[in-house]
């Protein structure tokens, strides 16, 4: 497939808790056929570990 399925972007970030939940999400979009763009992105705010994870379609990797 050349490009991702319902009309997602080629992009995506996903942000959350580092939870079960947040990691479900990022598997659920990889499954979907979406790969890692890097490392996350790890801060605290005061309360909880938050995680920015970026995703990109592998089309999108090398500019098609």
């Amino acid at each position: 497939m050349s490009t991702p399925p319902d009309g997602l972007p080629r992009y995506r970030v996903l942000t959350g808790p580092d939870d079960e939940t947040f990691c479900r999400r990022v598997s659920d979009v990889i499954a979907l056929g979406y790969r890692l763009h890097e490392g996350p992105a790890v801060t605290f705010n005061g309360e909880r570990v938050i995680v920015a994870q970026a995703l990109i379609w592998p089309e999108a990797e090398h500019g098609k």
